[in-house]
């Protein structure tokens, strides 16, 4: 398994490039070390540049994307991972996901490039996003290379079980997406009442249930109170106590979906 940091950095929806720029410097000055982006998101020179100013070094520096899934077609794999790397102004992607298994998505395509990409030294991991067990599996019979990780939606709310399974059986990185749910958990009593017990705020009980569950997370944030409330969480251990509390949450609720969502194939 890559040694992916437990904390990151997420930058979805971060299209003002100043912003950006800002979020990724204050993260890293406040500690952070992972940091992630998406051909999707538009904004990978943003990040690019908020890396540029800051003075951590590249080597301790992990910086992930995601190929969009118009790009997926071996030729564009391999040319738009080139251009990312160079929006980015990096040499070497420690980690590129596939966004999702979806419209130019083929495994024998896609995935024999991202094996290029590494046999070329311009990745260092290969990842899949939103992935289910089944085209986990497939990806497993295609790649030379691991798979280092499966970034998916996961919360308290969104518990992710079978996925979790998988990944311990597979010895790959799950990373959650979305971990606060948009802030939209952030009013659960359980998770309010834990908070309350533990000193924490529910965001940072949220970010511990994951670590405790070998789970790294990518939470957005753009200003340093967030930024700096996150990095937090690292401080926090939830006693046995809350994380059978936070485990037996049977209400959920997942903020990214949609009908051809890969989960809904599954179900």
């Amino acid at each position: 398994m890559s040694a992916i940091p437990p904390l990151g950095l997420g930058t979805y929806q971060q299209s003002d490039h100043q912003t950006c720029i800002d979020a990724v410097e204050t993260a890293l000055n406040v500690g952070y070390r992972h940091i992630d982006t998406a051909q999707g998101y538009e904004n990978e020179t943003s990040v690019g540049a908020g890396l540029t100013r800051s003075s951590v070094p590249r080597e301790e520096l992990f910086v992930a994307s995601k190929l969009a899934t118009e790009n997926l077609a071996y030729d564009d794999v391999i040319e738009t991972a080139v251009e990312s790397l160079d929006r980015l102004g990096l040499e070497t992607l420690d980690l590129l996901y596939v966004h999702w298994p979806l419209n130019s998505y083929d495994p024998a395509e896609t995935l024999p490039a991202l094996d290029e990409l590494v046999d070329r030294g311009l990745i260092e991991h290969v990842g899949v996003s939103n992935f289910e067990p089944r085209q986990l599996a497939e990806a497993r019979d295609v790649l030379d290379a691991p798979i280092a990780a499966n970034q998916v939606e996961c919360h308290p709310l969104l518990q992710q079980e079978r996925l979790r399974a998988d990944a311990a059986d597979h010895d790959y990185q799950l990373v959650a997406y979305s971990p606060l749910a948009q802030t939209e958990i952030l009013d659960d009593p359980t998770i309010v009442d834990v908070a309350e017990h533990h000193d924490a705020t529910p965001a940072q009980v949220c970010l511990a249930w994951l670590r405790h569950h070998d789970i790294a997370s990518i939470p957005k944030a753009t200003g340093r109170t967030h930024i700096s409330e996150n990095y937090d969480s690292l401080d926090v251990t939830l006693d046995p106590a809350a994380i059978e509390r936070l485990d037996a949450i049977e209400e959920t609720h997942r903020v990214v979906d949609f009908d051809a969502a890969p989960w809904h194939a599954e179900s």
